[in-house]
């Protein structure tokens, strides 16, 4: 796994609703830590853009609730500007589950990925229709 290029500004914290945006099963998540997690006491550490974090699924498949996974965030609707000038926003929050080698659980993405996350972790860009 690569590092990231670009200094995304910070959209999601503990505690929020995630949608998820592949077939796994699962319909919604609840961050519950971001993985390498190392910040000062009592400063919340926020996830941007191709971030790897842990999260409970709230809503989806039965066997699936209340379950802890892993996932990478694949869209924002926070503004962050890449290296070359350019600004980005999407219309949501987005994620997509993955396993402990970075692999993706679902075999498709219904929306669109960030450059950023096919950088980071190219499987997961390969089954995704569109990369922005």
């Amino acid at each position: 796994m690569k590092g990231l290029a670009t200094n995304a500004t910070n959209a999601i914290q503990k505690g929020s609703k995630v949608k998820v945006d592949d077939n796994s099963g699962a319909k919604e998540l609840t961050v519950v830590s971001k993985e390498g997690e190392g910040t000062r006491r009592r400063r919340r550490a926020g996830i941007g853009i191709a971030g790897i974090f842990k999260a409970s699924v709230t809503k989806g498949n039965v066997e699936m609730r209340k379950e802890l996974v892993r996932a990478i965030l694949i869209r924002q609707k926070k503004e962050y500007r890449r290296p070359s000038g350019r600004r980005i926003e999407f219309e949501d929050n987005a994620a997509v589950l993955i396993d402990e080698k970075g692999d993706p659980v679902g075999t498709e993405i219904k929306g669109v990925v960030a450059k950023e996350v096919g950088e980071r972790l190219p499987k997961v860009a390969t089954i995704a229709k569109n990369v922005v």
